[in-house]
Order: structure tokens, then sequence, then C-alpha cells
């Protein structure tokens, strides 16, 4: 994944805002940080890229250190931040895989945000992934996610799905897994979650899920059509609104393209 990432370059920072219906993903992915990052937290950004998300960390008022496995994200990461003004924010960048974190101290930080996807591409090692990250949060302390979804990856794909082999598309659909093993043309490699996967997950590591989202339930598979609303202040905030509201519902859960998930951290001194 380093090369892969080394290679997508500044990608990342641009795909949220590739079309009116990436611009509402970004949108959903910014309300979660606004409802659980404070002023003043420390946080770390697992899989931070080119620094998308780190620069909202910064305008909520977060000391940040910055993670990914790309020494290429960590450079643009740096020249964003120095760019747009937010690098004051970052107290560290640091090289490191989401599953061997050991460089980070035990219970040191208020959040970890892992958006982008990191626990989608470590595959079978997602236990030790979702461990790391509770090892470094304080108890209680609050961690985000953001994972590929299976079924809305499907929902936004469906006519490029249609067109795969019905036995690859069994065992992709079966494993959740994209990967050459199971779709030999396969380019980018990750696990898609269903929510229900992504839930257990984190409940069997000791968390609390505070809250699940959809990134994008309504708009996923609208793209440019949406340009109309994007025009109209009124009736964009009216669909952005109606997203924030729509994507947490349980049956809506599993249809946009990623999904979102809040965890807090067990305080073992409340278990006594």
């Amino acid at each position: 994944m380093e090369k892969y990432y080394d290679a997508y370059g500044d990608k990342e920072w641009h795909r949220w805002e590739g079309s009116p219906a990436d611009e509402v993903k970004l949108h959903v992915h910014r309300y979660w940080l606004e409802r659980y990052v404070r002023r003043g937290d420390f946080v770390l950004e697992v899989g931070a890229g080119p620094g998308r998300f780190t620069q909202v960390l910064a305008q909520l008022g977060a000391r940040i250190v910055v993670v990914d496995l790309s020494p290429v994200q960590l450079d643009l990461n740096r020249r964003h931040a120095l760019e747009l003004g937010f690098d004051e924010a970052v107290e560290g960048r640091l090289q490191l895989d989401l599953c061997e974190m050991g460089a980070l101290k035990d219970e040191t930080f208020d959040v970890v945000v892992c958006y982008g996807g990191p626990l989608s591409y470590v595959f079978d090692r997602r236990d030790v992934a979702v461990q790391e990250v509770f090892r470094v949060l304080r108890p209680s302390g609050k961690a985000l996610f953001g994972v590929m979804s299976l079924w809305g990856s499907v929902h936004q794909f469906l006519p490029d799905v249609m067109r795969v082999p019905i036995e690859e598309n069994a065992e992709i659909i079966g494993t959740g897994d994209l990967h050459p093993d199971t779709y030999g043309a396969c380019q980018h490699q990750n696990h898609m979650f269903r929510a229900s996967e992504l839930r257990m997950l984190l409940e069997q590591h000791g968390a609390t899920v505070l809250a699940m989202s959809a990134s994008n339930c309504l708009s996923a598979a609208w793209g440019d059509r949406l340009t109309e609303a994007r025009q109209d202040p009124a009736h964009w905030q009216e669909l952005l609104d109606y997203e924030i509201q729509a994507c947490q519902e349980p049956g809506c859960l599993d249809l946009g393209t990623h999904l979102i998930a809040v965890a807090k951290k067990r305080d073992v001194e409340l278990m006594r």
C-alpha cells in the first residue's frame, strides 16, 4: 500500500471535491469530527494522506500527530499545511503502519481518527489494527473510523459490478475482499465492510459504539447530476441536512460508499 499511495500523490486531496456527491461525503465526515473533537484535544490522525482532514482538525483547535504509511503523502501533508496555514497545529508526522504503531506510547491521545479507509487496507490484520488504536487512546477516548462499504460500493458502481463474472462477484460479496484472489482484474485492493461487521469488530475489542453513519446514502450514485442543487444554497443545505439524518438510519447505513463509526474506549476504572 505504501507504493500505491506514493503513486496516488495529490489525488487523495482532490477526490473529496470531484463532484457535488463527493462534497456530500466530505460534509458527512466533517460533521462527525465536529461532534466529537474538542478544542485542545490531542489527536492522532492515521492514514492522514495529504491533509484534507488534518486541516479540519486544525480548524477545530486540535493538536495533531499525523501518521501515514507513505512518505510522499506525509510530504504532501506538510506542504498543504504550510501553504494553507495550519502547520502549527501539527506536532509531529510519522511514517507508520496502522498495525505497527509501537513508536507511540500507550494511552496518549484523546481522539484517534482513521478516515480514508486505513482499516479497510489491513485485511486479516484488522484485529491488530483496532487493538493498536485503542492501545494509544486514553481511557474513555474516542476513535473515528471510516471504512469502505460493501453494499454502498455496489450501490454506487452497480453497472461496473454487473460486468464482473458472476463467480468472482460471488466471491467478492461473500468475503468483502476486493483482491487479486477474488477478482483477477483488481487494481484497488481493500476489504469492504458491512455495517454489522464493523460494529461487531469494535465491540469485540471492548468498545462502545456511540454512532454509525453512511458517508452518503442519498447522493451516492448521483455524481454531477446534483450540480443544479449545488448552485442553490438553500436546496444544497437542505440536501446536506437530509444526508446527515438519513445516513444514520439503520436501513441506510450500508448504502454509502463509506461507513463511519465512532467508538469509545472502555474506561477500566469504571469497570472495577
